[in-house]
C-alpha cells in the first residue's frame, strides 16, 4: 500500500468498550479491572501479541479511561526520543512497543517500572507493558526484561477475518460512513489484512472522502491512491 498522509482528527479514540474482546476475553476483563482501579492491587501486567492484535488500542484506551477520571499516566512507547524523569503524580505507568526500545528508553522503563513499585514513592502504581513476544523473548537489558514478566502475561490473539469485518463495520458506523460489502472486500483483498493497518485505510478513506465530498467506493479508493 501506497504510504499516505493521515488525517487523524476524525479517527474514534481507543477505549475498553469498542475494543472486540474475541478470543481474549480474559485478558480484556483483567485489564479493564485494573483500568477502573489501579491502586486495588498492582501486580505488573505485560500483554503480547502479533501486529495488529490490539496492544497499543488497550493502552491507550486505558490511558483515556485514567484520563476521565482525572488520573495522571506515564506513557513510553518507541516515539519518545526523550523520556522523562518518573514523576511520583503518576498513578500508572503505560510501555507501549517494548521490542523497540533503544538504549535510552530502555533505561527510562527500568527505572519508570522500579519507581512505580518502590513504597518509598507512595503506593505501588500498576505497570501495564507491551510487546509483539512474551517476556522471556524480548532483546533488552535483563534487569527490564526479567522484570516485564513478574505479574501477569496475556497473549492477545489476533482477529479473524469475520471479526475484522465485524470491527471495520462498526468502525465506519461511528466515522458516519457507509462501507459496501464490495468495498469491504477490496480492502481486505488489496491491502495489509491486519486490523491497525486497516483501521488506518479506513481513517485515510474517511478523510480524502471528506474532502472530496464523495461516498467511499472502490473508484475512490483507487482515486486516493492515485492523487494522494
Amino acid at each position: 500500500m501506497k504510504q499516505l498522509a493521515l488525517d487523524i482528527g476524525f479517527a474514534p479514540v481507543p477505549t475498553l468498550s469498542n475494543f472486540i474482546a474475541a478470543g481474549n476475553e480474559a485478558a480484556i476483563e483483567h485489564v479493564s479491572l485494573w483500568a477502573h482501579n489501579p491502586l486495588r492491587s498492582p501486580v505488573p501486567t505485560f500483554i503480547w501479541g502479533g501486529s495488529g492484535s490490539g496492544k497499543t488500542h488497550l493502552l491507550r484506551a486505558v490511558r483515556e479511561a485514567l484520563r476521565e477520571h482525572g488520573g495522571r499516566v506515564g506513557w513510553l512507547d518507541a516515539t519518545t526520543m526523550d523520556p522523562p524523569e518518573f514523576d511520583e503524580q503518576w498513578d500508572i505507568v503505560l510501555l507501549d512497543d517494548c521490542q523497540l526500545y533503544t538504549a535510552t528508553q530502555q533505561a527510562a522503563a527500568f527505572n519508570w517500572f522500579v519507581n512505580a513499585q518502590n513504597p518509598a514513592h507512595g503506593p505501588a502504581r500498576w505497570v501495564l507493558a507491551a510487546a509483539d513476544c512474551p517476556p522471556s523473548d524480548l532483546r533488552l537489558r535483563e534487569d527490564l526484561r526479567t522484570r516485564l514478566g513478574w505479574g501477569h502475561v496475556f497473549q492477545l490473539q489476533a482477529l479473524s477475518e469475520t471479526e475484522r469485518r465485524a470491527v471495520l463495520r462498526r468502525a465506519a458506523d461511528e466515522r458516519g460512513v457507509f462501507l459496501s460489502d464490495e468495498v469491504m472486500d477490496f480492502m481486505l483483498r488489496r491491502f495489509s489484512r491486519d486490523l491497525s493497518s486497516l483501521m488506518l485505510l479506513l481513517d485515510q478513506l474517511d478523510a480524502y472522502a471528506l474532502r472530496t465530498q464523495r461516498a467511499i467506493t472502490i473508484p475512490l479508493i483507487k482515486s486516493m491512491l492515485e492523487n494522494e
